[in-house]
């Protein structure tokens, strides 16, 4: 679907004159991200502001900002530090603080503060947050406003005897959630009484040292879903749109691998369907900024409420390269108070965009991660191809976070076309010194299965084949990793 207006935007010029508003930005977090946010304010003519931890003091997003502050030897402690954080951003003159995803951007507590300290959140509303975080609330808000949610418990589950109880009564399998969870942690699968019974206090535990929580709740397990999500950017003048959806059904105990935009096993009367129970989600709690809806679809072609991300996602990128429209930047101007950029009549797709996460993991031994110096890195690049990365030659990835170290995205007209520029993309990516995601994916490209366009969250359950690839490589790569194996060793 191509328009004239598209990567445009109807009204993009309109509403730039009210963003002198904000001029300068902290970034609240690392990596990719962060990278991501310094150019978005590069573009906008405002000031970035890094912060790093002691291991992060080489880290791209430090080298690119235009101001950077150590917030301390620790490596993770530091980016969870709410108050200093904001103090930093109020000592250094910004007008606005943006999260990210990951750290804090899911805690209310940050726009809380951010707000006594004269700080503009680039994000939702505190008691937002706070309500969609708690899958309880989350699950009562999306029924009072008519959104299909999968039959579970009302409220959190008083002890083991209440939730066998209601096991018996909806039927196995349940699932086991962590009523504060995300990101894909504080999650069990029950088949049967057994497993309910060993499982529950396993949930307990990791919900209470994840998320410093012991509350869980039960919901029916939407057996082989598929996991649809979409786009949606709020104002503070009542205008809600979607950026249509993408399909996360690519993922490994829960975790996302592979995203793509629009889903290929959607027609136009399903996505329509679907944008506007997202519209209708995000209108019930007030939403405004950036967020997503997250939707299981069963076997039957129906829709379930799943959560609500109060954040700007990883895989962004994809609906950015379908629609043309800047989410972050969005996310800045409706931050400032500006209306949206876009009606949703002025939203166009065009084609078809995937994301890899390039992971720092070892697929062959069982996803183990990988840290360490990446000797060689040399980008992806031709006609569709995006990276966002936080790595270079030299860089050491630390062992103290998440272990995506790139993203991968490609976009084509056709769904053909943006497999085969997929694989050229992951030939072309090379990353050395560590091992990572890339032969895994390009199995995974190979698989009929997959090509199809029909797969589900059991994909790569269901293909443990996909593990056993062999890595064959040119001559000329050969060479490159024996002269970079021995640059390492003589310290070069």
């Amino acid at each position: 679907m191509e328009t004239e207006g598209w990567r445009t935007g109807v009204g993009y010029n309109d509403y730039n004159w009210i963003l002198p508003l904000i001029k300068k930005i902290l970034i609240a977090n690392r990596g990719e991200i962060a990278v991501r946010i310094v150019r978005a304010c590069a573009e906008m003519d405002i000031t970035s502001v890094a912060i790093y931890a002691e291991p992060d003091r080489y880290s791209l997003h430090v080298k690119k900002a235009d101001e950077a502050y150590n917030i301390g030897p620790d490596s993770i402690a530091g980016y969870l530090n709410v108050h200093r954080l904001v103090n930093i951003a109020v000592a250094t003159g910004c007008d606005a603080l943006h999260p990210g995803y990951g750290f804090l951007s899911e805690n209310p507590q940050l726009p809380e503060i951010c707000a006594r300290r004269g700080i503009i959140f680039i994000g939702p509303d505190s008691r937002v947050i706070q309500r969609m975080g708690n899958k309880i609330e989350a699950r009562r808000s999306m029924i009072e406003a008519g959104v299909p949610v999968v039959p579970g418990s009302e409220g959190n589950l008083p002890d083991l005897d209440a939730a066998l109880k209601l096991a018996q009564e909806i039927g196995y399998p349940v699932m086991l959630k962590a009523t504060s969870g995300g990101g894909g942690r504080g999650i069990r699968r029950c088949n049967n009484e057994l497993e309910l019974q060993r499982n529950f206090d396993r949930v307990l535990s990791e919900a209470t040292k994840a998320f410093g929580s012991a509350d869980i709740f039960m919901e029916k397990c939407v057996v082989e879903p598929r996991h649809i999500e979409v786009q949606i950017l709020a104002d503070s003048h009542g205008n809600v749109i979607h950026l249509f959806e993408r399909d996360c059904s690519i993922q490994r105990r829960h975790q996302k691998l592979m995203e793509m935009a629009p889903s290929p096993q959607l027609d136009d009367q399903q996505r329509t369907h679907i944008g506007e129970l997202a519209i209708r989600a995000a209108r019930a709690v007030g939403y405004e900024n950036a967020g997503t809806v997250e939707f299981l679809l069963d076997g039957n072609d129906d829709f379930y409420f799943m959560e609500m991300n109060t954040r700007l996602q990883v895989e962004h990128t994809i609906t950015e390269e379908i629609t043309g429209i800047d989410i972050v930047q969005e996310q800045i101007r409706i931050a400032a108070g500006n209306p949206l950029s876009y009606k949703q009549q002025d939203v166009q797709r065009r084609g078809y965009a995937i994301e890899f996460r390039i992971n720092a993991e070892d697929p062959k031994n069982d996803f183990l991660p990988s840290f360490g110096r990446v000797t060689r890195y040399f980008a992806a690049g031709g006609p569709g191809v995006r990276i966002d990365s936080a790595i270079y030659t030299g860089y050491v990835i630390p062992p103290y976070y998440d272990s995506m170290c790139a993203k991968l995205t490609v976009w084509a007209l056709d769904w053909e076309l943006m497999l085969k520029r997929s694989e050229r993309a992951l030939h072309d990516i090379m990353v050395y010194g560590v091992k990572t995601t890339i032969p895994y994916y390009l199995e995974i490209l190979k698989s009929d299965s997959f090509r199809s366009g029909q797969f589900n969250t059991g994909f790569v359950e269901a293909h443990p084949e996909l593990t056993e690839y062999s890595i064959k490589r040119p001559s000329r790569q050969l060479a490159t990793v024996i002269a970079a194996t021995l640059a390492a060793h003589m310290g070069l």
